[in-house]
């Protein structure tokens, strides 16, 4: 017995030896590692000091692009995790750190993308004694995030973090965010490895599908006279694109899309009639008040979608399919709720539905846009006199890039132009800010965009005020190479709120007149070359010098200055009450 105690004590006693003793940030960034992250956009500072100190050894691992300010790590994270699929992760340290973060957590939110925010915090023991650079941000950051969580000590970090990734990337996906304090970071601890998450008690990220509920949905299909698709994000984000593409091929529904579902099937499918809401496609609106069967897809009938409530829709029986249940019913009543994820409901769904063509049904869509082209679209992007438009612009650009690029958007009416006119051949190809509407948001986006895909063209196409916010950004391109063309629309105003002033407050412009600094020459500061161009003949020429240059390029184009984007949906009125001029 003697004997084989001291065996079995000799058997503990090598385990023991043999169990890998990390610091909580080396723990940290090998869970990272484990998760398949190669690319981190951050900032550091004193609290998360330890991460950045364990990085310098990781550096051949994991790639960390400065940013020059904290909310422009959260945009670059999002335009990568929106081209590559997957999730996009930001570090920053404790106080104002963590507090820049706010904004592309929200933004990040509301639009449905997967990113995991690192931050510090301070020792654990000055916690609540407003300690340099110590802020709440568990407090702060939980109505912007889909989770977060405080490590205290390094024992959890790889489990919280495995935990992260799961709730970011599952279900409907969202930002989550760690706050880890210093202690925590320099802790040694015992580290077993990483394991990754793949299930937690009383998280439900897919609902159960009910086959009942897909038959009742299938039979209103097969029914319906006058059915319309619309669809969002949560196609792209289901990669269901070609599940969806089967679908809609096999009904012959005509289908119009949100911005943040622009690229799910092909800009010129046939059965593509254009974009939703205010400043959406003539028909798609209009033809929303006509339809018989209304069947919703990953979108969420956002306000600037449906207009008034009251008036929406009111004919139609509704078909809403969504993996999140809490967006069925909220605006739009459904007749049928169709819960889970698009990718495994709508081949269930296509197995049922007869095939169909709606021919009469899409000539009213086609009719329609024959009127909003000849009314709105030509004068637009084939101006024959005059200064320069925002839509021939774009239209000059889907010439030469054949709507193989990815287009990065700002928010304004540089953003609506761009939505309207670009060609979106491509999935994950139309990267802007939707449900927060986040000026300041196409730079740095456009710098994580190309990250996430390399071998793709990437043009952020940005507003004069906008591009102001964020502009700083233009030091991280310069530090990390990355190539990206910047296209400013310049039109020497706060454009979209000047249009709202001009159309509904007698044209009382109330500081939306604002004034530029000399773009090129800023851009050339920071070694980027660029021109500024304001005549009809330059237009190709420029362009294709900008999609020709090796390496980032800023292009400044001067437009009409008071151009208002058309169609529109006054706030306050039905989709049917659009306006064409």
């Amino acid at each position: 017995m003697q004997q084989k105690d001291a065996l079995l004590m000799s058997s503990e006693e090598e385990t023991a030896i043999t169990v890998e003793q990390l610091k909580g940030s080396e723990i940290l960034l090998n869970g990272l590692i484990a998760e398949g992250v190669e690319t981190i956009f951050g900032y550091p500072g004193g609290a998360i000091m330890p991460i950045y100190d364990a990085l310098y050894d990781y550096q051949d691992r994991l790639k960390h692009i400065l940013v020059r300010h904290e909310q422009g790590a959260t945009h670059a994270a999002q335009g990568y995790a929106r081209t590559s699929g997957k999730v996009g992760v930001v570090f920053a340290t404790s106080g104002p750190g963590a507090t820049n973060l706010i904004t592309g957590l929200a933004d990040a939110q509301i639009d449905s993308t997967p990113m995991v925010c690192i931050t510090g915090q301070v020792f654990a023991h000055l916690l609540g004694t407003d300690a340099f650079q110590e802020t709440d941000v568990i407090n702060i950051t939980t109505p912007v995030t889909k989770w977060n969580y405080q490590v205290t000590d390094a024992s959890e970090i790889a489990e919280v973090l495995a935990k992260a990734f799961h709730i970011a990337k599952t279900g409907r996906p969202g930002p989550v965010l760690i706050d880890i304090t210093k202690n925590a970071q320099l802790q040694l601890t015992a580290y077993n490895g990483y394991q990754k998450c793949e299930h937690i008690r009383s998280y439900r990220p897919a609902p159960i599908i009910r086959n009942n509920y897909i038959e009742q949905a299938a039979a209103l299909i097969n029914e319906a006279k006058k059915p319309f698709v619309l669809f969002g994000q949560g196609v792209l984000l289901g990669n269901a694109e070609q599940e969806f593409k089967a679908f809609v091929e096999k009904t012959g529904i005509p289908a119009a899309w949100t911005i943040l579902g622009a690229g799910a099937i092909p800009t010129d499918h046939p059965l593509n009639v254009g974009m939703l809401g205010m400043h959406g496609n003539y028909g798609p609106n209009v033809l929303t008040n006509e339809c018989d069967v209304l069947i919703a897809i990953g979108m969420r009938f956002d306000d600037r979608v449906t207009g008034r409530l009251d008036k929406y829709a009111k004919q139609a029986k509704v078909i809403h399919l969504d993996i999140d249940p809490a967006e069925i019913d909220k605006n739009v009543k459904a007749h049928v709720p169709v819960w889970g994820d698009c990718k495994e409901t709508l081949p269930l769904l296509t197995a049922l539905v007869k095939e169909k063509k709606h021919e009469e049904w899409l000539e009213k869509f086609r009719t329609y846009t024959r009127e909003e082209i000849e009314q709105c679209i030509d004068a637009e992007i084939n101006p024959q006199s005059g200064e320069l438009t925002m839509g021939e612009v774009i239209n000059q650009l889907n010439q030469l890039t054949k709507g193989d690029a990815i287009i990065v958007t700002d928010v304004g009416q540089h953003q609506m132009v761009a939505c309207r006119y670009a060609k979106f051949n491509h999935t994950r190809s139309n990267i802007t800010s939707g449900g927060l509407g986040t000026m300041g948001f196409a730079l740095p986006a456009a710098i994580g965009a190309k990250f996430g895909a390399p071998e793709k063209t990437v043009v952020a196409v940005i507003g004069d005020g906008g591009f102001q916010m964020t502009l700083q950004e233009l030091g991280t391109i310069m530090q990390s190479g990355i190539d990206v063309k910047i296209m400013i629309l310049n039109n020497q105003f706060l454009g979209m709120v000047r249009q709202w002033q001009e159309l509904f407050h007698d044209r009382r412009y109330s500081f939306v007149d604002i004034t530029s600094p000399d773009f090129v020459a800023l851009a050339k500061s920071y070694y980027i070359d660029g021109q500024k161009i304001s005549e009809r003949a330059e237009l190709k020429d420029a362009l294709k010098t900008m999609l020709d240059h090796k390496g980032s390029y800023l292009l400044e184009v001067m437009v009409t200055k008071e151009n208002n984007v058309f169609p529109m949906v006054p706030q306050g009125c039905s989709v049917s009450e659009i306006r064409l001029k």
